[in-house]
């Protein structure tokens, strides 16, 4: 039974108390409108002006209890009915507010309606709708200020040098220098606009699609050497610990996951280091970790390194864009798995963790 059915009777319960709350707020009026006219007219009964002896005594006697109860139910209508309405009118004004764009906008109910289930649901609906839309829209303003700043970069680069070029009295050492430059820079801008492109396509991939089963280990084989050039320009020693492992999964999309991790390892592994990957299976999962040794990410920032364009090591934002691990969390996802971090024994390590599907 799915969890919407679950809570169908008690949301059953809170949609019936709520038409409990007003009816009786109905009836109360009524109650009290027809207590007050009803003494009203006995009161003027009494004191005679009013005559309940004859016929047409009673029949003035009725029409003045019905008059009276109509006016003294609008007047109570009036007065108490803004009390059992408040709750909808501050609904209704936060619900504009939010409309309005101002996203910090939260409610909270007071008196009879904080005691009542619904109003509660209400309050917290609300205020978890609120929470959403501000936090996705400090993400939405974030990623642009940060989208810009990262394409700036190597662009205000790139025009720099071209000048310097166009300088008549270079040698031929700085030419190549300066072309060298425009390059690295290009192919940087190119590959940032590659992962964000990539990361636009996974995002809006909500379930998964092209999953076939096959070798997960000859697999991250294949992505660990297409660095070679990088891991051993930095003289790193690979350690891997592989078995024969197959996998139901999208198989671009997991090569996306472990050449970032692979490629995250090598970035920031310590010159002459260790980088590697081992794979196990247990109860139907796997579980690819991938490591490197190196300096270990502050605690304070590893909650933080799957946020797009975050990056932990600032000394070397030039080495990347911020958007590889934030798209291997979005392609597990995907996957139905889980990515983390830790570091330990002067290692950081990323878990990647995957049913291996039939």
């Amino acid at each position: 039974m799915s969890a919407a059915r679950r809570r169908a009777p008690h949301e059953r319960v809170h949609r019936f108390s709520l038409t409990l709350f007003l009816t009786s707020i109905v009836f109360l009026v009524l109650l009290l409108a027809l207590g007050i006219s009803s003494v009203s007219v006995y009161l003027l009964v009494r004191v005679g002006l009013i005559g309940a002896n004859d016929g047409a005594g009673l029949g003035e006697t009725l029409l003045a209890v019905s008059l009276a109860s109509l006016l003294v139910g609008a007047g109570l209508t009036i007065l108490l009915g803004k009390f059992p309405m408040n709750p909808f009118h501050k609904l209704i004004l936060g619900l504009k507010r939010l409309a309005a764009g101002r996203f910090s906008t939260r409610i909270a109910f007071h008196g009879p309606a904080r005691r009542l289930p619904v109003f509660t649901e209400i309050e917290q609906s609300f205020n978890s709708l609120a929470t959403e839309l501000e936090n996705t829209e400090l993400l939405r303003s974030g990623f642009i200020n940060d989208f810009s700043h990262e394409f700036r970069t190597p662009i205000a680069s790139i025009a720099g040098f071209a000048e310097l070029l166009e300088g008549e009295d270079l040698t031929e050492e700085e030419r190549r220098q300066y072309v060298a430059i425009i390059k690295e820079e290009s192919r940087r801008l190119s590959r940032m606009a590659q992962s964000v492109l990539d990361l636009s396509r996974v995002e809006r991939q909500t379930i998964l699609t092209d999953a076939t089963r096959y070798n997960l280990s000859e697999q991250m084989r294949s992505c660990l050497l297409l660095l070679e050039e990088r891991w051993t320009e930095k003289e790193l020693c690979v350690e891997m610990e592989l078995c024969e492992h197959e996998i139901t999964a999208n198989e671009e999309l997991m090569r996306q996951v472990l050449i970032n991790l692979f490629d995250n390892a090598v970035k920031f592994a310590d010159h002459g280091g260790r980088i590697g990957a081992s794979v196990t299976e247990e109860e139907g999962f796997c579980r690819i970790e991938v490591f490197n040794t190196g300096e270990p990410i502050p605690q304070e920032k590893q909650s933080h390194i799957f946020n797009k364009f975050y990056q932990a090591d600032d000394s070397r934002a030039s080495q990347g864009c911020g958007i590889g691990l934030a798209l291997v969390a979005r392609c597990v996802a995907l996957h139905g798995g889980t990515v983390g971090v830790r570091c330990e024994g002067g290692l950081t390590v990323f878990t990647v963790t995957l049913p291996i599907g039939e």
